[in-house]
């Protein structure tokens, strides 16, 4: 049995996955690990480079992409650790990292859930500790809302602004790209949703933890790189209505269906702004092939409907 599970769905990412994988060891010190890559129907040489490369990482060779829940939930069941490291492929784990996850939740029983501090690849904060979304959230957050009011005071609490990023602290949510998570919490409440393909089930997994009684927590002694969104940007109509109707989902789950229908309403109006934005810079001759380009996605966006499961 090892002392941590490190688990990674990967699909299409090949040599950011190798990156990932070469940089476990530092990352995890002393500790025994084992490696579990769920491969999602990749067609770029992914289970054949990881077995060369890697023979000690145990690879699942999925043919069809189960998406991140799914493929999570294959990893979580064939895990032997008594800590679950569930990280993206497009990371790489700074040195100590997993050390120091496994040490916070060695010296905090109450804690469940918990994250490292996340950047992006130019050095940047990614803003990886969360606040439950409000409704005013769910219907402003990553929309063209927030694109023309980046400012307003709603972010700054979903983001947690409010606290300094270089402290450890007990948080709402922590992001998927990197979860370090107690054996326990997995026992008691179960693994991912798969009623989410992807996108907000690490939101509804730590909500789900935090209903059962334990803590979620932000640790920044923990580093972690992560180029985000480099397996679902590769399908970018689908990766939006995946997001959005995610989205759409969560909110029934948790404030009812009349609110989820609202949603799902205003989202597809504000990708008609979108789409009409567009249109005019296409009608002045601005950049017409990528204005062509983002039109048909949110063309195919709008024939969606964000309907679930989703249409693409």
């Amino acid at each position: 049995m090892a002392d941590v599970s490190i688990l990674i769905v990967s699909w299409n990412v090949r040599d950011l996955l190798l990156q990932c994988l070469a940089s476990l060891p530092a990352g995890a010190g002393d500790l025994e690990c084992e490696t579990i890559v769920v491969d999602n129907g990749s067609s770029d040489g992914t289970v054949v480079a990881v077995q060369q490369t890697f023979p000690g990482v145990r690879i699942i060779a999925n043919r069809e992409n189960r998406g991140f829940t799914g493929g999570n939930n294959q990893a979580l069941a064939a895990a032997t650790g008594d800590y679950l490291f569930l990280l993206n492929p497009d990371t790489i784990v700074h040195p100590g990292a997993i050390a120091a996850l496994h040490r916070y939740l060695g010296a905090h029983p109450e804690v469940g859930m918990v994250g490292p501090r996340l950047w992006y690849a130019d050095g940047s904060t990614q803003a990886s500790r969360r606040r439950f979304p409000t409704l005013a959230t769910l219907f402003t957050e990553s929309t063209i809302v927030q694109e023309v009011l980046p400012n307003l005071a709603i972010f700054r609490r979903h983001y947690i602004a409010d606290r300094p990023a270089d402290v450890a602290q007990q948080v709402d949510w922590i992001v998927g790209a990197a979860m370090f998570v107690r054996r326990a919490v997995v026992d008691q409440i179960g693994g991912m949703d798969e009623g989410f393909f992807m996108y907000s089930e690490e939101l509804d997994w730590c909500r789900r933890a935090v209903a059962a009684g334990w803590q979620v927590a932000y640790e920044p002694a923990a580093e972690v790189t992560h180029y985000e969104g480099q397996s679902s940007g590769q399908v970018a109509p689908a990766r939006q209505i995946r997001f959005l109707t995610s989205r759409v989902r969560y909110t029934r789950k948790y404030h009812g269906a009349a609110a989820a229908a609202l949603l799902r309403w205003w989202l597809l109006g504000t990708i008609v702004l979108l789409w009409l934005r567009e249109a005019a810079k296409w009608l002045v001759g601005h950049k017409r092939p990528l204005r062509a380009e983002r039109m048909a996605a949110y063309r195919q966006v709008l024939q969606s409907r964000l309907r679930y499961p989703p249409v693409l």
